[in-house]
């Protein structure tokens, strides 16, 4: 049995997403793992740093960038807390990351609506990977919102 499967690196994203939600921020959250490793994580960001590009992939893809010292990240994965919105999955596409593993889908604002083949072709999507969690910490957080 290996330790550090999808579900390991999902729980390191929802780290991050409750992190958000502690600074007052839509709780996503991401990681980007490279050789079963964790090089990069992040969570949105738009609300502390007045930017509605600063969501938790974006920033994930940066680190991960810096991190490698390179702009694509293609024997990359990464694990989010929701599925992607078009501008991220354009970021995904662009940055030619080779794994999407997701929790909770998004049908308002998800890339599977508007722009399913945003990402590299090769790429391998994963969804659902502890979508009850995921979905949750949404929920919990837009409840005590209204």
């Amino acid at each position: 049995m290996n330790p550090f499967d999808d579900e390991y690196f999902m729980r390191q994203a929802l780290a991050e997403a409750r992190a958000a939600a502690a600074e007052g921020e839509v709780p996503v959250g991401a990681v980007i793992v490279c050789d079963g490793r964790v090089i990069a994580r992040a969570h949105n960001q738009t609300e502390c740093l007045n930017d509605v590009t600063a969501h938790a992939e974006m920033l994930a893809i940066t680190a991960a960038a810096g991190a490698l010292g390179a702009k694509y990240l293609t024997r990359c994965g990464l694990y989010v807390t929701v599925e992607p919105c078009v501008m991220c999955a354009g970021a995904i596409g662009w940055a030619q990351l080779s794994t999407i593993v997701y929790g909770a889908p998004d049908a308002k604002r998800g890339f599977s609506q508007f722009a399913p083949r945003a990402f590299h072709p090769k790429a391998v999507i994963k969804k659902g990977i502890l979508e009850k969690e995921c979905a949750e910490e949404m929920r919990r957080f837009f409840e005590q919102r209204r």
